[in-house]
């Protein structure tokens, strides 16, 4: 595997993540419009844990660093 298409394949992930995220704020503004708090509740969480993801969806530093030897 190529080194750059690692980077891309998580930015992939990230933006998927995004979206996601996005869709579950739209569906809780449009429960908190329709009053229901718990409903909205739920989804505004579910979307903040799908940008917790986005946020962590990459390479890891461990990964990239090479033990001298």
């Amino acid at each position: 595997m190529r080194p750059g298409s690692t980077v891309h394949s998580a930015r992939s992930k990230g933006d998927a993540f995004l979206k996601v995220a996005e869709n579950y704020f739209d569906s809780a503004s449009e429960q908190a419009e329709a009053g229901d708090l718990t409903a909205a509740a739920t989804l505004i969480l579910k979307a903040l844990a799908q940008e917790r993801k986005a946020s962590v969806a990459g390479p890891q530093v461990l990964q990239l660093i090479k033990p001298s030897t």
